[in-house]
């Protein structure tokens, strides 16, 4: 089941946050939505929810589902002085749901929430609160997931073990999730298919990686004693420590490894350097 929104506009007090935008996510897949604050995100996600009602465009939303979507938007919205099964026993209900104990324990086992603690959610990390969160959207068994900056007020390893929740629900639950960030790194390890919002209107979309290969100039490439490689000297390059900052097309970088090789130049890491600016400034697919 995949969720669609097609040429979405939304204009608050005369200013248009949101300006034909179209997004579609499937089953399975991860996709994300790169944007500044005040991009657009948010409002997106809103009309998405039903929420907030789009001055044009449509939204397709799986059928036949108690709950089409399920996510959270900002940030989780939850009963801090109850614990985790009270707070899961609480919007259970409200959507209709009577669970038990064991069974509320599952949805804390599915995202990674310990089942034996009874103290507020008070006390909870921030990443503990996007999990109980997320176990919250699970309810009812939406197909899409949708989560506002999940990443916000993480810790690395908070991050980490968040994203590959992320990534297990999309493929053993096969949903269609839809998150945002202003944060490409996370993206980039993560989606499927990137869309890129400025100042309410899509400047870019398609495979992740494709976009990143497209709006990447710089490749930097450590080594030791790099500064020596001869075949360096056919390229833009500044150099900073062990490590070449080399412009360079990405369909070349194969053959310049080997090169590199070749005079016995053995890389330890190549990582391309993103920019940003040609990013949010090109319009490569935009397609949905």
């Amino acid at each position: 089941m995949s969720i669609a929104g097609i040429d979405l506009s939304k204009t608050y007090q005369g200013r248009k946050v949101l300006d034909k935008v179209s997004i579609s996510c499937g089953a399975g897949e991860i996709c994300g939505l790169l944007g500044a604050n005040g991009a657009g995100k948010t409002t997106l996600f809103k009309i998405l929810f039903g929420l907030v009602t789009p001055d044009s465009g449509k939204v397709i939303l799986p059928e036949n589902a108690v709950k089409p979507i399920g996510g959270i938007i900002e940030k989780p919205a939850l009963y801090e002085y109850l614990n985790a099964y009270d707070n899961i026993h609480l919007f259970s209900s409200i959507q209709g749901l009577k669970l038990t104990k064991k069974e509320i324990a599952v949805q804390l086992d599915k995202v990674g929430l310990p089942t034996d603690r009874m103290d507020p959610v008070a006390h909870f990390s921030m990443g503990m609160k996007q999990r109980l969160g997320i176990a919250i959207a699970l309810l009812n068994n939406p197909s899409c997931l949708v989560l506002d900056e999940p990443f916000t007020g993480l810790d690395p390893m908070g991050v980490s073990s968040l994203r590959n929740l992320i990534a297990t629900l999309a493929e053993k639950e096969r949903l269609a999730i839809i998150l945002s960030s202003h944060i490409i790194e996370e993206l980039s390890k993560l989606c499927h298919k990137l869309y890129v919002l400025k100042n309410g209107q899509l400047v870019n979309s398609g495979p992740t990686q494709d976009l990143i290969a497209a709006n990447t100039l710089v490749f930097s490439i450590c080594a030791p004693g790099i500064h020596t490689a001869a075949c360096l000297a056919s390229y833009p390059v500044v150099f900073k420590g062990n490590c070449a900052m080399v412009t360079i097309d990405a369909t070349q970088v194969p053959a310049l490894i080997q090169q590199l090789h070749q005079e016995h130049i053995f890389i330890t890491s190549c990582t391309p350097e993103l920019s940003m600016e040609k990013l949010f400034e090109t319009n490569t697919e935009c397609t949905p």
